[in-house]
């Protein structure tokens, strides 16, 4: 991408929304914030979106949202990724969803008035009467047709000794780790070991684990020709119905589901 946008033009009129769309080839968008809050939907692929806090995953057929101020980076799993984008101006009576991030499922409604913009790009005002009509009702919808947000996101471990850990999980995913063999590797006890997930992470061993091979297999499914069956393996699991049921506990989907998402929508 030659215009680093989200940088300079995001921000120059703070009373415009700011339109932009198909961002495919990038494979980093650096660390940054922005003084309006960012509406980002994914088509085709996986997004990681790195806050100061957490690292979210969001999945095709979804949409974050970054508060104001927030400091950010993302990542596409593949250069055919689509980001679709939208900047809102915020104002004293908007209510706290604003300042919240966020993942969240995208309804007909939203996707329907967001493909409706998919060929403007920069800012837009009031004076633009229609269009502005238009991103004015997705962001009231965006704040009225939500409730809580999905819970893809897993905490930045800040205790060294943690971060090599779970580098190393990262590293041998495909290996079903246990914790006590974890904590002996890394010359811990397993008490210690679990303390140390709670107290950095605020999260127990086996559900960092969990949502970690989960996270991990949503790019798999919507980047490749692996099988589910090759996937449960490649994350760990030795059962396939295990791995399919833990998956839709969390995802609220079956893996068969989440791979029809790497269709672009280009309605």
């Amino acid at each position: 991408m030659s215009s680093k946008y989200y940088l300079t033009d995001v921000d120059h009129i703070p009373q415009s929304f700011y339109c932009y769309h198909d961002l495919m080839g990038e494979q980093f968008i650096e660390w940054h914030s922005h003084q309006k809050g960012q509406f980002l939907y994914t088509e085709g692929g996986v997004v990681f979106v790195h806050t100061p806090s957490a690292t979210h995953y969001l999945p095709a057929r979804h949409f974050m949202y970054i508060p104001p101020n927030t400091k950010h980076a993302i990542y596409p799993s593949s250069p055919k990724v689509v980001m679709r984008n939208l900047y809102f101006p915020l104002k004293n009576t908007d209510g706290t969803f604003f300042y919240k991030e966020g993942i969240y499922p995208t309804n007909n409604l939203l996707l329907e008035l967001l493909m409706y913009t998919k060929n403007w790009k920069g800012n837009i005002l009031k004076k633009e009467f229609k269009k502005y009509a238009v991103v004015n009702a997705l962001k009231v919808l965006v704040e009225s047709t939500t409730s809580q947000p999905l819970l893809l996101n897993l905490p930045q471990a800040t205790e060294e000794r943690l971060v090599r850990v779970i580098n190393y999980m990262v590293k041998h995913l495909e290996e079903e780790q246990q914790i006590t063999r974890l904590a002996a590797k890394f010359n811990m006890s397993e008490k210690s070991l679990y303390r140390l997930f709670k107290k950095d992470v605020s999260m127990s061993f086996i559900r960092y684990y969990t949502l970690l091979r989960i996270f991990k297999s949503l790019e798999y499914l919507l980047e490749t020709n692996y099988t589910i069956a090759e996937i449960a393996g490649l994350v760990g699991y030795n059962s396939v119905p295990t791995f399919s049921n833990t998956f839709t506990k969390i995802m609220d989907k079956r893996p068969s589901e989440y791979r029809k998402s790497t269709e672009i929508y280009n309605s």
